[in-house]
């Protein structure tokens, strides 16, 4: 067994390692973001078209038949297209298939312009399906006409070849597989290309340990879970965690950047989540809440820290309406936790990062602070991770945990700051790491130096200012400094000292007593250093 997980393992890793050098070939003068969109698309129409040649392969498998075969007979077309759109929810017709656009480009048949066909085609075979919107505008990014690919359409379609051609020498069914390393090794290009994205990084990707601890601390005690919501979706990264930790009937997600949305899209489909099973949608959370009076059996985030919002009327909101304050114009991560609060079920968990200036600062933010502990009593656990965690900033950030059944009003605090190993430009998370962290909120016992159950009167205290250090000291006192020993080590480096400069001073006299044009010289070494 140990054998074929190490197997396994390395086969996920060469899969990563080749996906990447071949992404690398479409850098050219293109960005992160832009090449992203290409070869994401690329790796998500071959997955479709395998999907679709495969489920056609088992439904012709008693028959004599090709898929091609098949559905250039007009009595079978119609009902083989039909049954195909009812299950994968989308089409794709054999001359399209990724298989027979690589025959094309073999036999010197293939340009980008069918291509861009192909592509269209699959959106266009979910109209008037229940699949319609979640297909709508996948490939929208995929600009296959952009100059970035060449000046000319030969260019570009000798580019776009060239990487099918790559991609089509990489085994993507299971059988090859023998794990679901696809969606994963798409998530893992997905982080590769936030490393290279600078501060656009933050905008679509979690770090895959924090999601794992935010997906492992909603998840604490439950052996599945009907729904999970992500307010800010991004990648839909956190999402799937969740799905990994246990399962998970239905996802919904929301995000306000077009690309990153469609690109959540495809990682749900990559990960083997029917479209059926998933409800995202393309908006601004906190203007245009899409699932308003919708409530999910875990919430969790990782929204745009500090992010600018309008709040100019919130109060009348029901997600706002009781804190009697808004969050400020320029800081929106309580109106983040508002919102992703109304959203969360009596008995439901929510885990959401953000930055560490939630926890003590003052005016409105201090007041919505103070209502969800006093009034509420939601605040479960204050989980404070390294700095440079994330792509694109370098600041700390803490993980607020809510609970809306809470029987006691303490609340738990991790110091988990120096929890991290150094990478080359970020810091990384170990799995014993994640582990400790899951285990101390599941525990939720007081552990030195790293964790602390405050109780209520505390906070009040501190006047519900939160900052970690107020109740988990980590203080490391310095060894008693030996004063004999430091006068005697200060003597010791003055006796050197003074022999070195007699050893100098001896080296100029031999100097001069060689030389007559020494005396000059050193004369002026003199004026510089003193007599001395």
């Amino acid at each position: 067994m140990a054998d074929t997980h190490i197997t396994q393992a390395q086969q996920q890793a060469d899969l990563q390692k080749r996906l990447w050098a071949i992404a690398n070939d479409l850098r050219g003068n293109m960005d992160a973001s832009e090449y992203r969109n290409y070869m994401l698309g690329l790796i998500f129409y071959r997955f479709l078209s395998g999907k679709v040649e495969d489920y056609a392969n088992q439904l012709l498998a008693n028959d004599d038949l090709s898929f091609a075969a098949a559905y250039a007979q007009p009595e079978i077309q119609a009902g083989l297209k039909q049954e195909i759109v009812g299950t994968l929810g989308f089409f794709i017709e054999p001359q399209y298939l990724y298989s027979a656009l690589v025959q094309d480009i073999h036999d010197g048949n293939f340009d980008i312009e069918k291509l861009q066909s192909a592509v269209n085609a699959v959106q266009d075979s979910t109209i008037g399906q229940d699949s319609q919107d979640d297909f709508r505008g996948l490939f929208t990014d995929m600009d296959l006409s952009s100059n970035r690919l060449g000046s000319t359409v030969a260019q570009r379609s000798d580019l776009m070849a060239k990487v099918m051609l790559n991609l089509a020498d990489i085994p993507f069914d299971a059988d090859d597989l023998q794990i679901d390393a696809l969606g994963d090794a798409y998530e893992y290009l997905i982080g590769q290309f936030a490393a290279s994205a600078g501060k656009k990084a933050g905008e679509f990707y979690t770090p895959q340990q924090v999601s794992k601890i935010l997906a492992g601390i909603v998840t604490l005690g439950r052996d599945r879970l009907q729904s999970v919501y992500d307010p800010t979706m991004g990648s839909g990264s956190l999402l799937l965690r969740v799905g990994d930790s246990i399962p998970v009937a239905e996802y919904y997600g929301q995000e306000l950047n077009g690309t990153t949305y469609n690109l959540a899209r495809m990682n749900l489909l990559m990960h083997g989540v029917n479209y059926a099973r998933f409800d995202v949608y393309n908006g601004d959370t906190l203007e245009d809440d899409h699932y308003d009076g919708q409530s999910f059996d875990a919430v969790v985030a990782n929204p745009p820290y500090s992010a600018n919002w309008n709040p100019d009327g919130k109060l009348e909101d029901e997600r706002f309406r009781k804190y009697g304050k808004t969050a400020p114009k320029s800081k929106a991560d309580f109106a983040f936790v508002e919102h992703m609060l109304y959203h969360l079920r009596a008995d439901g968990t929510m885990a959401v990062v953000l930055p560490h200036g939630v926890l003590f600062r003052g005016a409105a933010e201090g007041k919505i602070r103070r209502y969800m502990i006093e009034q509420d009593n939601v605040l479960d656990a204050v989980i404070g991770l390294p700095a440079n965690l994330f792509y694109g900033t370098s600041i700390p950030t803490a993980i607020l945990v809510f609970k809306k059944n809470r029987t006691t009003k303490d609340i738990l605090f991790i110091d988990a700051s120096k929890e991290f190993e150094k990478g080359k430009n970020q810091n990384n998370l170990t799995d014993d790491q994640v582990e400790k962290i899951i285990q101390t909120y599941a525990d939720r016992k007081d552990i030195e130096k790293f964790a602390h159950v405050a109780s209520y009167e505390d906070i009040v205290k501190n006047e519900f200012n939160l900052n970690i250090p107020r109740y988990v000291d980590t203080f490391e006192e310095e060894p008693p400094v030996d004063v004999d020993q430091l006068v005697a080590d200060i003597h010791q480096t003055d006796q050197e000292l003074a022999q070195s400069e007699a050893a100098f001073s001896q080296l100029l006299n031999d100097l001069v007593g060689q030389n007559p044009d020494a005396q000059q010289q050193l004369t002026k070494i003199k004026e510089l250093f003193g007599d001395d």
